[in-house]
């Protein structure tokens, strides 16, 4: 398949949203309406079809005049070069297949394209996919981990938001076999946009504030997306025990990690420098290196991913805590990264300045 050159350098990006009524699609609307080299050309929601952006989302007036319209692909394909696919899960097969398959760049914000094996897919999500051949060209979309890939990509598979936080915090310690691989335990809370925009009970005011409980044990749809790439980076399969919470709180995932080391000699300050040392480059991973540890309140709003290590010398574990933004670098946010990188543009653009939050 041929792709035409999408991007001149000559004039802006143009770029469609679909599915922008929810929390990721508007966070790609407040990201992308403040980015210099992009032209946000369309977005799409069934429910508020044909009312103005801003009426949804007043925080956006003065940033962009358009409303949303119906998911019509054929429509859309003239429209925009690149897509940002916001879709419910196995909502996002068809789309993607469609703009891929016109000649146009896709970022999937959903899971239907970051599980590599479509049989593991069929048994967490309980959908068949029905496109491999695009799945097969598919990168994972993590660019601490595969920027090389991501540059030549033509689909982006938008990592998960537990899976951020967690394979960032586990990478440099496995990577250099510090850890023993089956000893990982994986203690995730988020905050409820996580759950999306949807009206659910156990989601709203009264069923959230004042609470704190865990949910999906051992069954959690983003567990087979970080074993996957932890068995990447490891080189053989990794299981792990995972177990998300429901925090009383808007946006920001907090993860605890705890792995036994190989070497219970090794120590914080050992640790600390290969973080630092793996990340130095990194422009949205911060190592705490200090007494304090990562607070989801430090990354609201930013595309940054907190991360603090220990080493526990009485027991010979390795505890490592990271925070995001669930919305942000758990998914708006890095999304827009994901096209910073395959445009050739600065990786930081539109996140360096930030929009006020709505």
């Amino acid at each position: 398949m041929t792709f035409p050159a999408v991007y001149t350098g000559k004039e802006m990006l143009k770029v469609a949203i679909c599915g922008g009524s929810g929390y990721a699609g508007s966070e790609l609307l407040r990201l992308l309406s403040r980015h210099r080299e992009v032209r946000i050309t369309a977005v799409t929601s069934e429910r508020s079809s044909g009312s103005r952006v801003v009426d949804l989302f007043p925080h956006l007036r003065g940033l962009l005049d358009l409303s949303f319209e119906p998911l019509d692909p054929e429509i859309l394909l003239k429209k925009a070069d690149l897509f940002f696919l916001a879709l419910p899960h196995a909502a996002s097969q068809d789309a993607v297949n469609f703009f891929f398959s016109g000649g146009r760049r896709v970022i999937d914000l959903s899971a239907d394209f970051r599980l590599r094996d479509p049989d593991v897919y069929e048994e967490w999500y309980g959908v068949r996919h029905e496109y491999r051949s695009v799945l097969r060209r598919a990168v994972y979309g993590l660019p601490e981990l595969y920027r090389r890939k991501i540059r030549k990509a033509r689909v982006v598979a938008n990592p998960g938001c537990y899976p951020t936080g967690a394979l960032l915090g586990l990478y440099p310690a496995l990577k250099e076999g510090l850890i023993e691989p089956d000893s990982i335990v994986i203690d995730s809370k988020s905050g409820t946009s996580g759950a999306g925009r949807k009206a659910a009970v156990p989601y709203s005011f009264c069923e959230v504030n004042e609470s704190f409980r865990a949910y999906g044990i051992a069954t959690h749809r983003h567990t087979p997306e970080i074993e996957q790439e932890l068995s990447v980076i490891h080189g053989a399969g990794v299981r792990v025990d995972f177990t998300p919470h429901l925090l009383p709180v808007n946006r920001g995932i907090l993860t605890t990690i705890h792995c036994r080391l190989k070497n219970k000699d090794l120590d914080t300050a050992r640790l600390l420098e290969l973080y630092l040392d793996t990340y130095r480059r990194e422009p949205f991973v911060r190592i705490y290196d200090g007494d304090s540890l990562p607070d989801v309140r430090n990354v609201r709003g930013t595309n940054f991913c907190d991360i603090g290590v220990r080493v526990n010398r009485r027991t010979g574990a390795l505890i490592v805590v990271t925070a995001i933004d669930n919305l942000l670098k758990g998914a708006s946010g890095q999304a827009v990264q994901n096209m910073n990188i395959m445009m050739g543009f600065k990786e930081t653009e539109g996140l360096d300045l930030f929009a006020p939050l709505p």
